[in-house]
């Protein structure tokens, strides 16, 4: 690897994706609930079952808990430490793109290769967020690496195993981490037939199984100890757990989506044309050379995208989709990609293409500065809701992506598209970001809140949101954080507490009142948060509610004791 390239990639990351680290708190919908999860997990030390709220989480496996928690550890702040994960996860894959592309295609192609992937409109959207398939793309794409490694210039067992221990990683990372291992259904079949590219692999024998038996050994790693500590602690509720985690938010999850319901065709026609930018642009000149490649049968080029065909048939398959999902394809897509890149970009066509969808961006930006100054009611408003008494950040932009416009138009045209994604960046991260925070992260809503309790007052949060969780000063109680899916119940729960002792409030958002605290005349209103008015509720209760209610529900929680 050549030190300049490394420091091309190094630049790359660090204006693109660690920019702005440490200056916001985070961010709804996944953001405060894996970070108070992980905070709590430090503090508490309870490694193998993840909790929200002192209530057992068990929507994901635990491996990215992990990395978020020693985060916290090293750190010491939230808000310093919560995006740490992503920003490694993106270093990772960024570095294995790169030495692909520079086995494939030569060092050119390698960083090429890298360089479009980080200013790719996914990558860079979740690489910036505290999101699970961060890492879960990091170790996809490791899996996938490794095992490319064995299947194109192997034999290498080692790099086999690490295929195989990578993927069981995934599974613990989130339950589909096990999908690299699908190239191998791509690779018998080439090998059968011929292809141009495979290593020579004679024999192997029960050497083969290595990779599938390294993937049960990564996901042992979690599994065994969880099945262990279920066994030994003989409670219902982890039992619940580990059927949840097992069965329902895998297979059913996966067969009978209970949300996120998208047709079959949302990855083809709402994902990848505006989200794989400027990827599903270069389409147009790819799509020729890698029939080219099937003609030729070149195994370099479609063991990876046949990976990519698989997964897009995989999650367009289930009815529950999210635009993330298919985060891993785009690794995968630069290294199909990677042997073409250099002589694509040399071509006038696609040179112009980059100025043009970085121009694109830029006029929009002029638009909405003039219907600003123009005084045009939505320009307004997004400015007002930005908690911005200016639209500078726009000008900003503008003074950042005409340089840098500048400089490739006069250097190199096809950074044009580069250049825009990062006077982005760094607007977002330094301009708006700031500005946003304090709403968008519920800082500032949950202490006006708690400034209006009583002395001795113990608060009880109804339908909370789990950035409420980050921002608590003092012991809290709650009644889960997944109650929505019992209709009036944690109404219910709720009132019965409230009743069963004095000195306690409710902390209630406007769309949760009915049926059980619309009545209620001791009522203040604490503030607006998440889109809500809430209210604090004291005094009688609903005795119907109440008589209906459990009071034994509510989980005691403050984030200042360890072991809460």
């Amino acid at each position: 690897m050549r030190r300049s390239d490394l420091l091309w990639l190094a630049a790359a990351l660090l204006l693109l994706v660690a920019s702005g680290i440490g200056v916001r708190d985070p961010w709804p919908a996944d953001e405060p609930r894996f970070a108070a999860l992980a905070r709590d997990m430090a503090l508490g030390g309870e490694w193998l079952f993840p909790r929200v709220g002192g209530d057992l989480y068990q929507d994901k496996p635990p491996l990215y808990f992990w990395m978020l928690s020693a985060a916290y550890e090293v750190i010491g702040s939230v808000r310093w430490s919560f995006l740490i994960p992503s920003l490694l996860s993106a270093a990772g894959v960024l570095l294995l793109v790169y030495d692909m592309g520079r086995r494939l295609a030569g060092r050119q192609a390698g960083l090429l290769a890298a360089l479009t992937l980080a200013c790719t409109v996914q990558f860079l959207t979740t690489m910036r967020s505290a999101q699970i398939d961060a890492t879960l793309c990091l170790v996809m794409t490791l899996s996938l690496y490794a095992l490319l490694r064995h299947l194109l210039w192997g034999p290498a067992w080692r790099w086999y195993f690490l295929g195989g221990f990578a993927a069981g990683l995934g599974v613990i990372t989130k339950g589909v981490g096990f999908l690299p291992m699908l190239v191998l259904l791509l690779y018998w079949p080439m090998r059968r037939m011929k292809w141009q590219g495979l290593a020579s692999i004679p024999g192997g024998g029960w050497r083969w199984a290595i990779a599938p038996l390294a993937m049960l050994l990564g996901i042992f790693i979690w599994f065994v100890p969880m099945l262990l500590a279920v066994a030994s602690k003989g409670d219902p509720h982890y039992t619940a757990y580990r059927d949840e985690i097992l069965f329902h938010q895998t297979v059913t999850r996966y067969a009978a989506a209970w949300h996120h319901h998208q047709p079959w065709h949302y990855f083809i026609v709402q994902v990848i044309p505006a989200l794989w930018l400027p990827w599903s642009l270069l389409l147009f000149w790819l799509v020729p050379r890698w029939r080219d490649a099937w003609r030729a049968r070149d195994a370099r080029v479609w063991l990876p995208l046949g990976w990519v065909l698989l997964l897009l048939l995989f999650f367009s398959a289930t009815p529950g989709k999210r635009s993330i999902y298919m985060d891993p394809a785009l690794p995968a897509l630069a290294f199909a990609a990677a042997p073409f890149l250099a002589a694509l970009y040399q071509r006038r066509g696609v040179q112009r293409l980059g100025i043009a969808l970085a121009g694109l961006v830029i006029m929009g930006a002029v638009i909405f500065a003039g219907a600003h100054l123009m005084g045009v009611h939505f320009a307004r408003k997004v400015v007002q809701d930005a908690n911005l008494h200016s639209a500078w950040p726009v000008y900003l932009f503008l003074v950042l992506s005409l340089t840098g416009l500048g400089a490739a138009l006069w250097r190199k045209p096809i950074a044009a598209w580069l250049a825009t994604t990062t006077a982005l960046a760094i607007t977002f991260s330094y301009a708006l970001a700031p500005a946003m925070n304090p709403e968008r992260s519920g800082s500032a809503f949950m202490h006006d809140a708690q400034a209006k309790l009583r002395p001795g007052e113990l608060l009880g949060l109804v339908a909370y949101k789990e950035q409420f969780l980050l921002y608590v000063e003092r012991p809290t109680v709650n009644f889960g954080h997944r109650r929505w899916q019992e209709g009036p119940v944690e109404g219910y729960d709720a009132s019965a507490w409230l009743g069963a002792a004095p000195n306690r409030v409710l902390l209630v958002p406007e769309s949760s009142l009915k049926p059980c605290f619309g009545a209620s005349t001791d009522r203040q209103l604490a503030g607006n948060s998440a889109g809500d008015d809430w209210y604090l509720v004291r005094g009688t209760v609903d005795a119907g509610c109440a008589s209906k209610g459990n009071a034994a529900r509510a989980i005691s929680y403050d984030p200042r004791a360890a072991g809460s």
